[in-house]
């Protein structure tokens, strides 16, 4: 049941089928497992800014699981072949890879998340293997694969990114391109009507192409309107976020 909502899910974001997703910033699996019971798409464990080490991702990813609902999705640190390797190699059913800039690093991306003659992905699949593949071929046609827009260096190369064989989805990183389009802040107001035109761009890019197109959303409300722009998988917040949120709201509440 547990593998196959999961093959399902990925299917459906290669296939360009509306998704919603969350996001996992920090180390807590049983809080993670919670969400994995919701009904999302998918969940996306960040080890890039979030405050998970290794364990802390192969933790998520078995707590993902045991939600039975959802895929398992991991932004690596970095566009590194051992990093993605070792998110792969931990049950990830897709990464996203960040700070992509040109096409030749998308391919690189691709190519770590690929075994050998397709890639260069080192095999040794210690939990993966269990439920994606082991057959190399397997893994290959399963994993799913998505590069982050988030500069204005790929901004202007996101044809050519777009455009990368194997590469299955691009994903926006609104709050760096927010600072790359020249705001204050990761939310600048003054640069939102610049940065609904760069995300329209992309989805329409990444529609030519037959790609997934990704975003990630402050709520719920934003990722509809993402998903109504163009865009097909949008993430929404984060457990920091929203237990930060959820507790000042009834301190508040209480209060008054």
């Amino acid at each position: 049941m547990t593998t196959s909502a999961a093959f399902d899910a990925v299917g459906r974001l290669r296939r360009r089928e509306r998704s919603v997703g969350y996001w996992i910033a920090t180390d807590n699996p049983v809080g993670t497992e919670r969400i994995a019971r919701l009904g999302y798409d998918y969940v996306g464990i960040d080890a890039q800014h979030g405050l998970l080490d290794y364990r802390g991702w192969l933790a998520a990813l078995l707590a993902i699981e045991a939600g039975g609902r959802s895929a398992g999705l991991v932004r690596v640190p970095a566009n590194d072949l051992t990093f993605i390797g070792q998110a792969l190699d931990a049950g990830a059913h897709g990464v996203i890879v960040p700070l992509v800039d040109t096409a030749e690093q998308a391919a690189a991306a691709v190519r770590a998340c690929r075994y050998p003659p397709d890639g260069g992905r080192s095999y040794g699949p210690m939990r993966a293997g269990l439920r994606i593949g082991p057959a190399p071929a397997e893994a290959n046609a399963h994993v799913f694969c998505a590069v982050m827009i988030e500069t204005l260096t790929a901004l202007e190369n996101v044809e050519a990114i777009a455009a990368t064989p194997g590469l299955d989805g691009v994903y926006v990183g609104p709050s760096d391109l927010t600072l790359a389009l020249g705001g204050a802040s990761s939310t600048d107001p003054a640069v939102a009507d610049q940065l609904d035109a760069a995300a329209g761009r992309v989805a329409a890019v990444a529609s030519a192409r037959g790609i997934a197109a990704g975003i990630h959303c402050p709520d719920g409300a934003t990722a509809h309107r993402r998903l109504a722009q163009g865009f097909t998988f949008a993430t929404v917040s984060s457990d920091l976020v929203h237990l930060e949120q959820a507790a000042a709201a009834h301190l508040a509440a209480a209060r008054n």
